[in-house]
């Protein structure tokens, strides 16, 4: 055999195993991949922004007696990573006691969010009989206030009065619902 015969045969047999073992190599299919999971982050709720309510109170005065009534309340809230200040006015008419009245106030609000649905605060402002008896109050107090939907607080309060005309301190209690806007 001639000498280019022979290179050929051993080319040829060296080729051909290479073939058959390309053609033999493993498919592999991923069978999963490193993809996160989403995670759904509850922002929880929005103190910010307006809201307006009804609310029950109970007011009991040294000279007017135990006080009870309905009322309305509208302000606003700033909140500050866990901070929240904020602005109330009110007007409730109260009945019982020594007669009828109708009690009107102007609160500021500063408190801290405990949770996302949890705010607790200090208030304090002015109170104003507008009927008779002719009496003011400096007011102070504190509540705590609970989301409930989205878009729905309940609300605890209590406030004391200190007398700056009429000279009848009071306490009042009062609980509510609120919406927010």
């Amino acid at each position: 055999m001639n000498l280019f015969r022979k290179l050929a045969l051993a080319a040829l047999a060296t080729t051909i195993p290479m073939g058959t073992a390309l053609a033999a190599d493993v498919i592999t299919v991923p069978t999963s991949t490193p993809v996160e999971m989403p995670i759904y982050e509850n922002p929880g709720f929005d103190w910010n922004g307006f809201y307006a309510g009804v609310y029950g109170s109970a007011q009991n005065g040294q000279t007017s007696g135990t006080q009870y009534g309905l009322g309305v309340q509208a302000g606003v809230n700033a909140q500050f990573d866990f901070y929240l200040l904020g602005a109330e006015v009110a007007v409730h008419g109260l009945t019982g006691g020594v007669g009828e009245t109708t009690y009107g106030q102007i609160l500021g609000r500063a408190g801290l969010v405990v949770t996302d649905d949890v705010l607790i605060y200090a208030a304090g402002g002015y109170g104003i009989d507008l009927g008779p008896p002719d009496e003011s109050d400096a007011l102070l107090g504190g509540g705590v206030e609970l989301a409930v939907t989205d878009s729905i607080s309940v609300e605890a309060q209590y406030l004391h009065g200190f007398p700056l005309n009429g000279g009848n301190a009071k306490d009042q209690f009062t609980v509510g619902a609120n919406f927010h806007f």
